[in-house]
């Protein structure tokens, strides 16, 4: 699988036939909330984050790594969960994303770049 930033939007379908090509019912990502794109299609978040950072210049503290189930809708669609969520210097103390103005900020992002 070969990573994609996204900074213009793609379809639920077209994200279906990444899920197929990779895990089956679901695609990685890495979201930079500060930057607001996203990379997709990583074997790993953390390979993903890696791109991010060299292309894109994106900081550590800006990246989230969720999980996206294309065929689910509404809060079953985005799993806020990685490995490389756990930020104990920047507050962040779980594979989750503790703070709800972020989540809120990832799904917006997700939002524009994922189009039903």
């Amino acid at each position: 699988m070969s990573i994609k930033i996204l900074r213009e939007p793609i379809t639920k379908e077209e994200l279906r036939k990444i899920a197929l090509e990779g895990f089956g019912d679901l695609v990685k990502a890495v979201v930079d909330t500060e930057k607001e794109i996203m990379a997709i299609s990583g074997e790993l978040h953390a390979d993903e984050e890696v791109l991010l950072m060299e292309q894109e210049e994106s900081k550590r503290e800006y990246t989230w790594g969720i999980n996206l189930y294309p065929e689910k809708n509404g809060d079953d669609f985005i799993e806020f969960d990685s490995v490389i969520n756990l930020k104990p210097s920047f507050g962040n103390r779980s594979r989750g994303v503790e703070d709800p103005k972020i989540r809120e900020k990832i799904k917006q992002i997700v939002g524009k770049l994922v189009l039903s």
